[in-house]
């Protein structure tokens, strides 16, 4: 596949979904093919799967990572490979490392199977660069009311989730991008299009 997938990852609250927003409008008056996307939810099937995953009220860990590697499966399939083989930019709001992160680190699944079962969801596509906004949990929840699962889970939780993000980043420095997210929306947006507008000059370079 050509094109350039890239990933944001983070704990609740982090600032994410508003930083691609202002990516993706970004690249698109510079004149670059872009497509954002988000998981789960980035298809129709994606969106019921999120439902279930988010409000749910009891389910197995197990059963938790599975729904999200159907999404992602399905994700690939209709969203994110033929974009990419349209050679366009992909901005992509979570991605494998969040199940890593949160199934793994936080739920305590073991790691190789989570990989293990990703491998036949996302064969090999992987994230040309993974950028993560770090934030401690008692900020990043302040944000929120505790509207899903996931954000109403207990503060350890959580910590278990950051240090898991920060272990994945620690193990491959040549595709993550560490963020402070506490700075402000504009200073982390200037970080993200620099990185972009080096990355575009020297797309090899990141390979």
């Amino acid at each position: 596949m050509s094109g350039l997938f890239l990933t944001f990852e983070g704990p609740e609250g982090a600032g994410k979904s508003t930083q691609v927003k202002l990516l993706t409008e970004w690249l698109g008056q510079n004149g670059h093919p872009v497509t954002s996307t988000r998981e789960p939810g980035g298809t129709e099937l994606g969106q019921g799967i999120r439902q279930l995953v988010l409000h749910q009220s009891h389910m197995s860990p197990e059963a938790e990572y599975l729904l999200y590697s159907a999404d992602r499966a399905e994700h690939l399939a209709k969203v994110i490979g033929p974009a990419l083989q349209a050679d366009k930019i992909v901005l992509c709001d979570r991605w494998l490392d969040s199940s890593l992160a949160y199934q793994g680190y936080g739920r305590g699944l073991d790691l190789q199977w989570l990989k293990d079962v990703a491998r036949g969801a996302v064969q090999d596509v992987r994230p040309l660069r993974t950028f993560l906004f770090d934030l401690p949990p008692e900020v990043g929840l302040a944000r929120f009311a505790g509207h899903d699962r996931l954000e109403r889970e207990p503060l350890e939780f959580h910590h278990r989730v950051r240090a898991g993000y920060l272990e994945l980043a620690k193990a491959e420095p040549e595709r993550f991008v560490v963020l402070d997210a506490t700075q402000t929306l504009e200073e982390l947006q200037v970080t993200l299009r620099e990185n972009l507008a080096s990355l575009l000059s020297h797309p090899d370079s990141a390979a």
